[in-house]
This record gives structure tokens, sequence and C-alpha cells, in this order.
């Protein structure tokens, strides 16, 4: 993938397709390497790491592996253009204006970061209210599309406190106007490596969900790398009194033990989860000897199928020398193997993955970010199930 030039027939059809003026067009797309990174490791399950066949290209002999209603995108992806003043920009500016964009593109689905955009787009700064809620439904219901989820208000508080309980009812009304299934956090259940904290979240979200499931919406929580990592459950105590310790359990997978699975849910951001593979793959047992256990996102999802309803679809390229693995890149444009991982997830009607790339916006490139949530798109919706 090249840059668009400003001349080039692509670059006019993409300004069309953005609804931007020539005047105000700049070139995009940063050159992908088309060569295949070497990883031993990265961005396959243990079990498939031999298999690196991305599956992206014309292959239309297989199954689509995201059906068209299922192709979703998070709008923290374009936060610079819901934030876009409409009055000095002529790119799509705030949610109405996004919406008919992502529209365009074939998106179905959006999953909120926060209901606030810039005060002169329709509809003013904040839309987190009742009456908010009802504008941004009759704009998706306009555009076709469909809000599936929230990254909002968990309450901070535990026990709950009057006022905490009352904001987090006032956005499961929100949500219920909004029409989603699902609401929740971009936040881990706790940042804590110990068993105790853990425990404690779970009691937490066992209660928020059972309210939530009251309302007909189902609870989840986020992760980001840290929470696939060891759990800290044993061993010699430091000097707080705390283990050092690991019986190889990951945090995330004891949270699922032991919550309840009718009312709380997860979405994998399956970006973060092929970090914590990178990242957590060995650990100090009990005894004091290093043992390894490496992380399969996908053996992971199967083994608890039901309770993962959303998936952040992000990609990367191998950087192995910034501690994370990879360097964040627009969807399908990496290394990341979504060919085998939502193969063998399977249940492509129950499952819904929202494209996501934390550093889309551009300081320099206003349309940066739409334009990668166009590539995003194509790139989901080219997915197929390989042939054998």
């Amino acid at each position: 993938m090249t840059a668009f030039n400003d001349e080039s027939a692509a670059g006019d059809a993409l300004r069309r397709t953005l609804g931007i003026h020539r005047r105000r067009f700049l070139s995009t797309c940063t050159a992908v390497a088309t060569a295949a990174i070497a990883a031993p490791v990265l961005g396959a399950s243990p079990a498939l790491a031999q298999d690196r066949g991305r599956g992206l290209g014309h292959d239309h002999g297989g199954d689509v592996l995201v059906p068209a209603n299922k192709r979703g995108i998070i709008l923290y992806t374009v936060r610079d253009a819901t934030g876009r003043d409409p009055l000095a920009s002529d790119l799509p500016s705030g949610f109405r204006e996004v919406f008919k964009q992502l529209s365009r593109f074939g998106y179905r689905q959006v999953e909120f970061a926060g209901y606030g955009q810039h005060a002169n787009a329709p509809g003013g700064a904040s839309l987190e209210s009742v009456q908010g809620a009802k504008l941004l439904r009759s704009w998706l219901d306009a555009y076709g599309l469909r809000a599936q989820g929230n990254h909002g208000f968990i309450p901070p508080s535990w026990p709950l406190t009057t006022a905490d309980l009352d904001t987090f009812k006032k956005h499961l009304e929100i949500a219920n106007i909004l029409g989603m299934a699902h609401m929740g956090t971009g936040g881990d259940p706790t940042g804590s490596a110990y068993r105790a904290d853990w425990d404690v979240a779970a009691d937490k979200w066992n209660a928020l969900g059972e309210i939530a499931r009251r309302e007909g919406i189902k609870l989840y929580t986020h992760n980001h790398d840290a929470a696939y990592g060891f759990l800290l459950d044993g061993g010699p105590l430091d000097a707080q009194g705390n283990p050092t310790r690991s019986s190889g359990i990951r945090k995330l997978e004891y949270f699922l033990k032991i919550t309840d699975p009718k009312v709380v849910w997860l979405e994998m951001d399956i970006f973060w989860a092929h970090v914590a593979q990178y990242k957590f793959h060995t650990y100090t047992a009990h005894d004091g000897s290093t043992r390894e256990n490496v992380f399969d996102p996908a053996g992971l999802v199967v083994r608890n199928n039901k309770r993962y309803p959303l998936f952040h679809a992000k990609d990367g390229v191998v950087n192995t020398t910034n501690g994370m693995g990879y360097d964040m890149v627009p969807f399908g444009t990496g290394v990341i193997d979504y060919t085998t991982f939502f193969s063998r997830v399977g249940d492509r009607n129950y499952h819904n993955p929202m494209v996501e790339q934390d550093n889309a916006p551009s300081a320099t490139d206003p349309g940066q970010s739409l334009t990668h949530a166009k590539i995003g798109y194509d790139n989901l919706a080219a997915l197929r199930r390989r042939r054998h």
C-alpha cells in the first residue's frame, strides 16, 4: 500500500468517499512493507504459529469471517473527527457527520468511547443525557448503524455510593435508548497482581452486572496487556505481606472463573492480548522455578466463547525493541493473524469485532483517522475462511 498522490485518480476517489474538498485533502497512508515479518511466537497461537497466511486479498472462495452486519468500529479511533470544529473544517465533524461517513464506508456497528463532541456540532458538546441519547439514536437509525457498546462509566466506589449508583443507572438508561446490547469500560477490573484484589473486583462486577442484567444490558470489561499477566498468589511474602510468586494462572483467567457468567462479560482487545503473549510467557512458580506458559488468546476465547461478545480488532507490526513486541498500525496492514483467530473462535454471528487504532488521529493530517477507518473496514470485510 502506498500513500495517495494528491493528483492521482485514487486520491480523487478517496476524497469523494470521505467528502473532503480537494484543497483540504492531505495524503494519509504511510507505505506498509509488503514483506512478511518473521516472528516465532508473535501474531499466532502457539499451536498455529507456523500458519502465517493473512487471508486479506481477493480470496473470495472461502466463507466471510466477519458478516457485514457485524463489522464495527470504536469511535475512539476517530475521536479527532467527532471532536473537530465543523465551523473550521470541511472534513466530517461531530457525531452526525462521522456516523454518515462510517456508514458510507460500510460499517454497521459502532462502539462509543463517551458521548462528548465539539460544542459547535449539532447537539452541543455533551450528549451524555436522555435527550442527547435520543438525538444520537436518531442519527444512528438514519445511517443504518447500531450502537453495540460504550467505554463509559463504571463506579469507582465499592461499596457503591448513592451518587455512583445513580450515575451508573443513568448510563444504563442511555444505553437502552441507544439500543445497546452491551455496556462496558476501557479499563481492567483492577490493576493489582494479587488474588485478594481480584476477589474484591469480582464481587463488585458481579453486583454491577446484576444491576445491568435487570436493565437488559450485558456489562463487559476490556483488557490491556497487564490483565493477562500472571497472578501473584503464593511463594514468599514481600515486606508488605504480599505474595511474590505465581501458580501460572493469568489475572483475567482467574476473573473469568470467579465471576458469574450470566452477568459479567468481556471484550478482548486482540492487539493487547498479543502484547501479553509477547511479554508474559514465563513466570516464577511457588517453588522458585521458572516456567513457561505462552498465552493463546484465541484458545482462551474458545474455552469461554459466550463470555466474549465483543472484540477490539487492531493490528500491529513486530517491534521487539519497544517492550511490547508490536507497533500499532491500521487494521489489516500488520502481522496479527486475524484469519486464524476468527476461524478458531467461530460463532461469527455472535461476536462483534470493533476496528480500533489508538494512534489513528494525526497532528499534521486531519483526515488520517477516517482514512485509516476506511482501510480497517476494507480489510475486515476481506477476511475469508482459509481453504484446506
